[in-house]
């Protein structure tokens, strides 16, 4: 990468059709816009310019990019497009010419994908669609040339406003290229975060044959729970026997899917597998007085080191180079400077089981999930000698355990936990424990929680009670009057009849490739009673509103005229309600940002379905 260079960001989107197809490039350094509409060579001319710099696109790594190099390579884009979206293949399996452009591409998709049009909702924009059908089979008029360019490029704009919110994961894969500038350069930061780890620890890809040859290490000190340590020795023989390492990729990932063990451990139902141990008890756990979260610092880095398994694909030693720099920065308190080490450390886990890339390392993966959970096992079970321990939660790093407020309980945990360390750390690398104070939790189940430490700093997880951004904005209120009464007391109904911004009480909705289109009742109701013994009661309309829009931002609404959204022309063959919408909403698709709650909002419901979570805590407010 030339040092002396200016990078400079151009944001892009492509729309294709039969017969047409166009461009919407804005570039950041100088607000300039570029629209190109059928025209090849004004495209390369664009290209040409800026072949160095990075262009960044939504869901661009798998579709626009192989637009633009189709188009410059001379190829009908209305093909490539239908080879990606009908024919459902990645773009680069086209043609061997794509390959042949360079292009710095950046995707701001987020990882499990979501729609633009999903995340420009979350954000309060208009998220109003184009009424230009892209299965048009003729040239488009003057008038739908425009409509489609100004969709595209207000999807430009919503892209550059997703950037903007994600902007700490582009310096983090930025601070990659430039911390490894001999293996990696300005091209990969596009990459996956595990195949851009791949390419830092100079992975060869090797065709290992003892994926299910897999170990246990000499520290595991099992008694009381080994059966689990059998159970994983019983699951090696019968993957050996039954050659599941010879089978193709998706009957392998189903083997192991399937595999599962239940254990009751501490009086705590427990499940172990392929990855990772949960535990927690079957019932919502509110609880106070001293309790410890007993936290592996970064363990399954510490682990891979400590136990010389990062993959055998690796060509170097920049795993450890990486965690080295990484504790020094976190050490220091420097968070953002860590960020591009911290991923690449953790991309490693899930490349060494990918087969696709080059840091493929199927046994090293399964002796590094399987050793963790037993190790993390031998901790709970050399806890449970302190008198009153009760253990809350455990997960794949750690545990939340309640002991009774004593410098006895504590001391014997600060001595069991030392003796763990000791055992498990190795002159390669240290695997240390923290031993943080929680004051207060609330735990729906081990993936839905929240609790405060002794300083007042909330740690939270899970849909209900999760800290939310700008694009991840769905049905905010709820876990603001959560989070609220849970960490200050404030009654639920407080937080949500204080509330005036209406985009704090949005639900987002998109219809799925499922369904066909979607229908708003609407009109006079009539109140219908049906059942015997259980009898329900709903409202009947008689009118319905039809919409062929994928994304739709409802609100709860007093007026009684206003009735479900329904997702239709399922395989069901009837209307089906969109999960978490009330009985009676209205439509907002244009922007919410400033827009104050109307009169017709019913809060009510808002505040039933609240306190309808909070329950699930196990805690009626």
């Amino acid at each position: 990468m030339d040092k002396e260079r200016v990078i400079k960001i151009l944001f892009y989107d492509f729309e294709v059709f039969k017969y047409d197809w166009l461009v919407v490039v804005i570039d950041s350094d100088t607000h300039k816009e570029h629209i190109i509409i059928n025209n090849r060579d004004q495209l390369e001319q664009l290209y040409e310019v800026n072949k160095y710099n990075i262009w960044v696109g939504y869901n661009s790594r798998h579709y626009d990019q192989y637009i633009l190099k189709g188009i410059l390579c001379g190829f009908d884009p209305k093909e490539i497009n239908d080879f990606i979206i009908v024919q459902h293949m990645d773009g680069w399996q086209f043609s061997d010419q794509l390959r042949k452009i360079p292009l710095n591409n950046y995707d701001v998709m987020p990882n499990p994908p979501v729609g633009l049009k999903t995340l420009e909702g979350f954000l309060g924009s208009d998220i109003r669609e184009t009424e230009v059908p892209f299965d048009i089979n003729r040239k488009l008029t003057r008038k739908e040339i425009e409509q489609t360019v100004f969709y595209c490029r207000h999807d430009v704009e919503e892209t550059i406003k997703v950037f903007i919110e994600k902007i700490d994961d582009f310096h983090a894969m930025y601070g990659i290229v430039k911390a490894f500038p001999d293996m990696v350069n300005l091209s990969n930061i596009g990459d996956t975060e595990a195949r851009i780890t791949s390419k830092v620890l100079g992975c060869v890809r090797k065709n290992f044959r003892d994926e299910f040859d897999y170990f246990f290490l000499p520290c595991i000190q099992l008694k009381k729970y080994k059966a689990v340590q059998d159970w994983f020795e019983e699951k090696k023989r019968e993957a050996l026997s039954n050659n599941i390492q010879g089978k193709n990729d998706a009957a392998k990932k189903a083997w192991y899917k399937a595999q599962s063990f239940e254990m009751i451990v501490a009086g705590v139902p427990h499940v172990f597998g392929f990855g990772g141990l949960h535990g927690a008890p079957d019932k919502p756990i509110h609880k106070k007085g001293l309790l410890l979260h007993v936290d592996v610092g970064s363990y399954y880095p510490s682990l891979l080191l400590a136990w010389e398994l990062v993959t055998r694909a690796a060509t170097n030693d920049n795993y450890r180079r990486v965690y080295d720099t990484r504790m020094s920065l976190k050490a220091a308190g420097k968070k953002k400077e860590q960020a591009p080490y911290k991923k690449l450390l953790n991309a490693l886990s899930g490349a060494m089981k990918d087969i696709t890339n080059p840091a493929y390392d199927p046994r090293n993966n399964n002796c590094m999930c399987i050793n963790g959970q037993l190790m993390l096992l031998d901790l709970i079970e050399h806890l449970e000698v302190v008198p009153g321990l009760e253990l809350i939660q455990s997960n794949t790093d750690g545990l939340i355990i309640w002991i009774p407020d004593t410098d006895e309980a504590f001391n014997m945990v600060d001595d069991i936990c030392y003796d763990w360390e000791c055992r498990c750390s190795t002159e390669k690398c240290n695997i240390s424990l923290g031993l943080d104070v929680v004051s207060a939790i609330f735990q729906k189940d081990v993936n839905n929680y929240l609790w405060i430490d002794a300083k007042g700093k909330v740690e939270r997880k899970g849909a209900y009670v999760k800290e939310l951004s700008r694009i991840d904005n769905d049905l905010p209120i709820l876990n603001t009057a959560l989070v609220e009464y849970m960490t200050h007391g404030t009654p639920i109904e407080k937080t949500i009849n204080d509330c005036t911004d209406l985009i704090q009480f949005q639900k987002i909705v998109k219809l799925s490739d499922s369904y066909k289109w979607v229908e708003h009742e609407h009109g006079n109701p009539e109140l219908v009673q049906k059942g015997v013994r259980v009898v329900k009661t709903y409202y009947n309309y008689t009118h319905t509103k039809r919409y062929t829009y994928k994304s739709y931002r409802v609100f709860a609404s007093k007026d009684m005229t206003d009735g479900r959204i329904l997702r239709c022309g399922g395989k069901r063959g009837r209307p089906e309600k969109f999960g978490n919408t009330p009985d009676h909403c209205y439509i907002f698709n244009e922007s919410v940002e400033g827009v104050q709650t109307p009169e017709k909002l019913d809060r009510q419901w808002y505040i039933d379905f609240a306190r309808k979570r909070l329950k699930d805590y196990g805690v009626s407010a």
